[in-house]
Order: C-alpha cells, then sequence, then structure tokens
C-alpha cells in the first residue's frame, strides 16, 4: 500500500467519522425535544422543524401548543444543552493536558464556583436589574472573577507549575463558595430554592436570543484550544518536554487557562453549575482514540454536547412534570463513571 493510498484511506475515515458524528448529534437533538411532561412523536419533531425552515412544504397537522413547545421551549433548550455540554468536555480536555491531572474539569479553578456566587449575588441581593440578562452577566463577571483572582494568587506564591495552580484553583474555590453560602445565609430565604435549583444546573431559562453568546464563545475558544492540539500534547508529556519544543510551559498554562475561564463563565452563567461533563468526557474519548489532542479536544465537545443533550432529557422525565436540576443527572453519571474507572484499573 502506498503513502497516498494510506493517507487517501485516512481521510476518508476523518471524514466518515466526522458525518458519523454530526448524524449523531442531529438524531440526538431532534430526538431529545420530542421526550418531556407532553411527548411529541418524531415524525411531528422533523415536521414542525421543517415548516419552520421551509414553511408550505409540509402538511401542519399538529397543534399550535405543539408546535410552541418544540420551537419555543425545548429546542432553545436543547440546543443550549448541547453548547453547554460541548463546551465543558473542551475545557476539560485541556486543562487535562496542561495540568497533567486526570481529575481536572472547570471546577478545579474555581470557575464555576465564581459563577455561583454571581449568580446568588444576583439573585437574592441585587436583583433583575437587567432583566432576563441579570443572572447570566453576573455569573458570567463572578466566574472570570475568581479564575482572575486564581492567577494573582498564583503570581502572588509564584506557581506557575501544573500542581501548585491547581491548588491555587482548589483554595479559590473554597473560599469562594463560602462566600456564596454566606449570601445565601443572609439572603431572603423565599429565593432559596431558585438558588439552589440554578447552582444545581438547569436550563430551563434557555432562550432563542441568548444562545449567541455560548455559541460565539465555544468557536472562538474551542477553535483556540483544537488549534493548539500538538502545544497540549507536549504540555502533558511536562513542562521539561513542551520547553524543548520552543513552548514557554508557564505562560502557554495560563493562557489556557484564560481561554478555559471565558468559555466555562459563559457556559456557567447560562446554565448554572452542571459538574462532571468537563471530567468525563476526555476520558471517554481517549479510551477510543488515543491521546492525541487533535482527537480528543473535539472528540470531547461532541461527546459532551451528546451527554448533556441526553442527560436533559432525563432531567425532563424522570420526575415528569417536574424538572430536576441536570447536576444531579451529571453527577449520578459521574459517580458510577468513577466506580467503573476504578474498577477497571483492578
Amino acid at each position: 500500500m502506498t503513502a497516498a493510498t494510506l493517507s487517501s484511506r485516512r481521510a476518508s475515515l476523518r471524514l466518515g467519522l466526522a458525518l458519523g458524528a454530526a448524524a449523531i448529534l442531529i438524531f440526538s437533538a431532534i430526538a431529545a425535544v420530542s421526550v418531556g411532561a407532553v411527548a411529541i412523536p418524531l415524525a411531528t419533531v422533523w415536521g414542525i422543524v421543517i415548516d419552520r425552515i421551509a414553511p408550505g412544504l409540509v402538511e401542519s397537522d399538529w397543534a399550535t401548543s405543539r408546535a410552541k413547545i418544540v420551537m419555543e421551549i425545548r429546542f432553545p433548550r436543547t440546543l443550549l444543552a448541547g453548547l453547554v455540554g460541548a463546551g465543558l468536555g473542551v475545557v476539560g480536555a485541556a486543562l487535562q493536558a496542561v495540568t497533567r491531572n486526570p481529575l481536572s474539569d472547570p471546577h478545579l479553578l474555581g470557575i464555576s464556583s465564581g459563577g455561583a456566587f454571581g449568580a446568588i449575588l444576583a439573585l437574592l441581593h441585587v436583583g433583575m436589574i437587567l432583566g432576563l440578562l441579570t443572572v447570566p452577566i453576573f455569573a458570567f463577571a463572578g466566574a472570570m472573577a475568581a479564575t482572575l483572582l486564581v492567577l494573582a494568587v498564583a503570581r502572588l506564591a509564584s506557581a506557575t507549575s501544573a500542581d501548585r495552580l491547581v491548588l491555587a484553583g482548589v483554595a479559590v474555590s473554597f473560599v469562594v463558595m463560602a462566600a456564596g453560602n454566606t449570601l445565601i445565609l443572609i439572603g431572603d430565604p423565599r429565593a432559596t430554592h431558585t438558588v439552589v435549583f440554578w447552582m444545581l444546573g438547569g436550563l430551563g431559562l434557555a432562550q432563542w436570543p441568548h444562545l449567541i453568546w455560548p455559541l460565539i464563545v465555544l468557536l472562538s475558544g474551542g477553535a483556540w484550544l483544537w488549534g493548539r492540539a500538538e502545544a497540549l500534547n507536549a504540555m502533558s508529556l511536562g513542562d521539561e518536554t513542551a520547553a524543548t519544543l520552543g513552548i514557554n510551559p508557564g505562560g502557554f498554562r495560563m493562557a489556557v487557562f484564560v481561554v478555559c475561564a471565558l468559555i466555562t463563565g459563559i457556559m456557567v452563567a447560562f446554565s448554572g453549575v452542571i459538574g462532571f461533563v468537563g471530567l468525563m468526557m476526555p476520558h471517554l474519548v481517549r479510551l477510543v482514540f488515543g491521546g492525541d489532542n487533535a482527537r480528543v479536544v473535539p472528540g470531547s465537545a461532541l461527546l459532551g454536547a451528546v451527554f448533556l443533550i441526553w442527560a436533559d432529557a432525563a432531567a425532563r422525565v424522570l420526575l415528569a412534570p417536574e424538572d430536576i436540576p441536570i447536576g444531579i443527572v451529571t453527577g449520578l453519571c459521574g459517580g458510577i463513571f468513577f466506580i467503573w474507572m476504578m474498577a477497571r484499573r483492578n
């Protein structure tokens, strides 16, 4: 077999995998839209979507209320789930590479804790001064502030190594969560239920106009990380190896942290605190495709999107007609995943 033939076959395989992945993602989104307290047949969902894209192309034999459920409630919610899952998956893959810590995820740097603090401040003490965007804006600001605090602590302690940066993130996370719990303690008790639901993750407030922000951040931040897959591979082998390849380990790690904070901050702002996605997805992708981040980063994005879409669908139906926080579903899956990983290593 010639090198050209082998290269052609690899290109065909990559194209086939990409098309298959896109098909799985589209099917998952459409199927997830069909489930909920009010079940809607898949054929009806497809018809509603096609009618919205090309009016009159199909016969609209469904109730107006079902069209509203699909297009105004479930579809934006499902798309937000996909965006958040993809974002958290990408961030988890990048953080695990630059910290060389298999347990790294967006929570490790205190980013999610900062987002929770901002949301608590808005819900209990500031009020909806900016309308429906108040909580997302405050949550994003809190996430970015927590990341800057981690970087400041790391710089103050000259902690540029992976392990010490992780310790700085954990320390800041505990401090920020303590401050958030204090805000809950002194806040309006009648709003506690809303705060707790948001802290456990929820996508019920998804709206079409809001999806543009996580989409832009995911595409730009995800492309930046994917484009530096070789540097991430080098960092995963150690700072010394990265340095021999012309990479500044401390500077590159800081840059990755800032990009990850931006992605996570936006995702947390619109979805609440959702755990374990960024931790599990890279591990699962590596089991199948190996450790090359050129595959792990996009694979984690895809798998994270599919996983969170189905986790949100489960959150809608497990106690229907009530929604349960999606963080409960991801936490349950995360616990089972860790038990499986521990058993697999023995």
